[in-house]
Formats: structure tokens, C-alpha cells, sequence
């Protein structure tokens, strides 16, 4: 059957068993004004400590590093002057640096192929105003591009991230996303063309201070990385850790707990991505943050998965996609010192993990990697809106609702604002380019056209459960 042509019945079985039948009692219901009121911030007062950052030492070069790292994958951005093009606010992000310095963060990851590109340099000249000795620079070889996986281009990227983070060393170096694409993708990008040779002997040499890989993806290619660890002597590996897909595999990766495991019994540290699922996990669906908040009532949702991802003993650093200084200074209080997540809190947080994957949420993480779209659609603000609204449990149900002109009124003013409507759902032709880039394996045209199918629903004001 042809995704363009599934029926409303079929529609419902699919984006419907979650987003608008499995959680009736939350769907299409507004939460109570009492609940709207409720925060999820964190809503401690004073100065943010200085000199209480929690440490974990590195086993082979025995560095300190801050168990909060500093993603720059999501850094803030503006339009250039007469010019439709982003740029690096490079400003706010010096004070963002400044200021997790002066806070004992000193671990910060980039890339040559976040934010397009942009990234790397300001990382760079962020961190070149501040002595070495005072950061740790993390990057990757993220040769994704036919041009970068020949050896004279993937060597020329390599080059490029010194020049870009102007450094003569890099502390922590990657593979980037091992996994997607399974063992074929990995042999083309680093085995046949000789590069894992090439970045072994650079460590050797000292340009590399510690070597390891990040990893999204096929499970064999994870396994079998892992499997030559005698040959290769991983430094580190990156993985995707929180508390939702520590012991739920849903159906796009595999638990955490064994990603965690595996390294724990070989002695490699992992440096954690995702802690709060693309921010999903800093929003949740009220009724759930209300049972954390009962628990401890000044902490932020964030916070509780911020100390979930760095109690393993194993964990160096967590990492975080900063913007804005309230999530920074959030996140350092969570780690000024670590309080370890408890018996009974880890239980708690198991529940809510449970009740959360039973709702049609996009697994979309926003890091971007399935963006340009050639057809101009923004594929993760789709998807980040789509997800906000079942959040706030503004989902309209059904026409027969009293709450349901009010919500789907709300949903479709909503989106125009979120999502210009030249870059919406419904100009998706299922082109299939963006799939392969997707580290959640997200079957990103299906959800497009999903998510098109309710719109349409809603503009023309039919109920869900009567129009085939």
C-alpha cells in the first residue's frame, strides 16, 4: 500500500493508536489550569556554584573532565544582514562558553557537520579566548558525502577541524555515527580507504588525544567495534543514553542499558548524547512531570534526566545542546555536585518511561543531520511541533468534544506560525533522501505524510473516527 494512499481507518491505526486512541483520557483534553500553571523549570534560587562540578577522570589520559559537556550542535543562530542565510550568533555563544567555563564545565563537543557547517569555527573562536589548559575539545570525522569518504577528503576534513577549533591537538576524536547504514557503510567510510588506520597513527603521534566513535544505529556494527577493541584500543565511545531507551528498544535503537553495559565490561568510558531525547524529556506530558515534582518540587523535568544519565559510574561526560543561559545554568546545578538518581527514584522514572513510549510521539532528536530537504520542508520543526502539542495535550480527539473547535483552531494557527507553510508536511513527494541521514531511523516521508493526513483532517473539520 502506498503511503499517499492509506485510508483515514488505516491513518488512525497507525499515527492514531497512540496520538488519539491508546491515550484517550490525555488526547483532546485540555490539562487543568492548575496544571498549566506548573513549571517545568527549575525553580532553585541564588548563584550557580562555582566550584562544585562534579569531575570523572578519563582512565588513560587522566583527564578531569566535567560530567556536564557542552553540545554545540544546537547553538544560537540569526539571519545575516540582507541575506535569507543563518550565522552563528558569536556572540551569545562567547557568553554561553564564557560563562560554563567560569562554572568548571570544560568539556565541549562539535562537529564539521553541525548547524551546516557552522559550528566548528565558532566553537573555535569561543574557546581560543580562554587557555588550553582550561577545555577539552571534542570533534569528528563526519564524512557523510561520497567526497568526504575518499581518503584525500575525509584526511582534508581532518586537517580542516584544526584550523577551525584553532588547536594543534584534539583531545577527543570520533567516528561519527557508526552504525547507520550497517557494516557496509562503515568498511566504505573508514576500513576500505584506510582512515581508521590513518587516525590510529595519528593518536600515536599525539595529534589525537583520544580516539573512540559515536553510535546510532545497526547493532552488529556496534557489536563488532566493540569486538575489536584489543586492536583498536577505544578511548571512548558516545552513546545515546536516558532514561526513556535505557531498558525500552523502541523499535529505532537498542537499550541503553546494553549500549552502557558493553562498555562497562571492557573498561571504556561512554560519553552520553541525548539525555533528555531532543528535549522531549525537559517537557513532559503534565500529568507525568507532576509525580517528579511531588518528589523533589524544585527541580526542573530536565534535571531528573540530567541525574539519571550521569549516576552510571562509567559515564565522563554528558552532553548537552545549550542555547540559552537558563538551560546552562539549570544544567550545571544538576551536576554542583551530582545527587545519584536513588533505588526509589530510578523506579519512579522506570514508570514514567513506560507511560511516555505509549504515546505516538516522533522520535525526531532535532539534531538535524536529514536537513537541507531539497523540497524546502523543515523536517524537524514538523515533527518537534507535532510533538509539543501532544505534550500539552491540545491533540484534538473528536468533533463531538466541547473542547474540539477550540483545540483544532489552536493546532492549525499553531502550525502556520511554528512551520511556514511552504515548509509544512504536505510538500513531502516521499523523495526518501532525508532517511538514510536519520541517526533514529525515523521513516521520515510515512510520518510527513501522517501528519499531513490529521492537518487536512482537522482544516476540513471531520471527526477522526467516521471518514474513510
Amino acid at each position: 500500500m502506498s503511503d499517499k494512499n492509506i485510508s483515514r481507518r488505516d491513518f488512525l491505526k497507525i499515527f492514531g493508536a497512540g496520538a488519539v486512541a491508546s491515550a484517550a483520557a490525555f488526547y483532546g483534553c485540555k490539562p487543568s489550569e492548575s496544571e498549566q500553571n506548573i513549571s517545568q523549570s527549575g525553580e532553585h534560587s541564588g548563584n550557580v556554584p562555582t566550584d562544585k562540578m562534579t569531575y570523572r577522570k578519563s582512565p588513560k589520559t587522566a583527564d578531569n573532565v566535567s560530567l556536564l559537556g557542552f553540545g554545540m550542535m544546537r547553538l544560537p543562530t540569526r539571519k545575516k544582514q540582507n541575506s535569507t542565510e543563518d550565522e552563528i550568533n558569536q556572540n551569545i555563544v562567547n557568553q554561553l562558553v564564557d560563562y560554563a567555563i567560569e562554572h568548571g564545565v570544560n568539556y565541549f563537543d562539535t562537529s564539521p557537520r553541525y548547524i551546516q557547517g557552522l559550528s566548528e569555527p565558532a566553537t573555535g573562536e569561543a574557546l581560543s579566548r580562554h587557555p588550553r589548559n582550561k577545555f577539552f575539545v571534542a570533534t569528528k570525522l563526519s564524512n557523510f558525502d561520497p567526497e568526504s569518504q575518499t581518503r584525500a577528503g575525509a584526511i582534508a576534513m581532518y586537517n580542516r577541524s584544526f584550523k577551525n577549533l584553532k588547536v594543534y591537538v584534539i583531545d577527543y576524536y570520533l567516528l561519527h555515527s557508526i552504525g547507520g547504514g550497517g557494516m557496509e557503510s562503515l568498511n566504505k567510510r573508514y576500513i576500505d580507504n584506510g582512515i581508521l588506520d590513518f587516525l590510529l597513527e595519528e593518536r600515536k603521534k599525539g595529534k589525537i588525544r583520544n580516539l573512540g566513535f559515536s553510535f546510532h544505529g545497526d547493532i552488529e556494527v556496534y557489536d563488532y567495534m566493540l569486538s575489536q577493541h584489543d586492536k583498536y584500543k577505544w578511548d571512548f565511545v558516545q552513546i545515546q543514553l536516558n532514561y526513556v531507551d535505557w531498558n525500552v528498544s523502541s523499535g529505532r535503537s537498542t537499550d541503553a542499558s546494553y549500549l552502557y553495559g558493553e562498555l562497562e565490561k571492557r573498561g571504556i568510558p561512554a560519553v552520553v548524547m541525548e539525555p533528555l531525547l531532543g528535549g522531549r524529556l525537559g517537557k513532559l506530558p503534565y500529568h507525568l512531570f507532576v509525580q517528579l515534582k511531588s518528589r523533589r518540587p524544585a527541580d526542573s523535568a530536565a534535571s531528573w534526566a540530567f541525574r539519571f544519565a550521569g549516576t552510571p559510574p562509567n559515564v565522563l561526560t554528558v552532553l548537552s545542546g545549550m542555547n540559552v543561559m537558563e538551560h546552562l545554568q539549570d544544567n550545571i546545578r544538576a551536576y554542583s555536585p551530582l545527587v545519584p538518581i536513588s533505588p526509589d527514584e530510578n523506579a519512579l522514572l522506570k514508570q514514567i518511561a513506560t507511560e511516555y513510549n505509549q504515546y505516538s510521539l516522533v522520535p525526531c532528536t532535532d539534531c538535524n543531520y536529514c536537513m537541507p530537504c531539497p523540497y524546502g520542508i523543515n523536517i524537524p520543526g514538523v515533527f518537534m511541533f507535532y510533538n509539543k502539542m501532544v505534550n500539552e495535550g491540545t491533540i484534538p480527539k473528536s468533533s463531538q468534544d466541547k473542547n474540539y473547535r477550540a483545540a483544532r483552531r489552536r493546532f492549525l494557527i499553531e502550525y502556520d506560525r511554528s512551520v511556514p507553510t511552504l515548509r509544512q508536511s504536505n510538500h513531502c513527494i516521499e523523495c526518501r533522501i532525508c532517511m538514510p541521514k536519520c541517526p533514529q531511523r525515523i521513516r521520515i516521508p510515512r510520518e510527513m505524510i501522517r501528519i499531513d493526513e490529521f492537518v487536512e483532517t482537522l482544516k476540513h473539520g471531520k471527526d477522526f473516527g467516521n471518514n474513510d
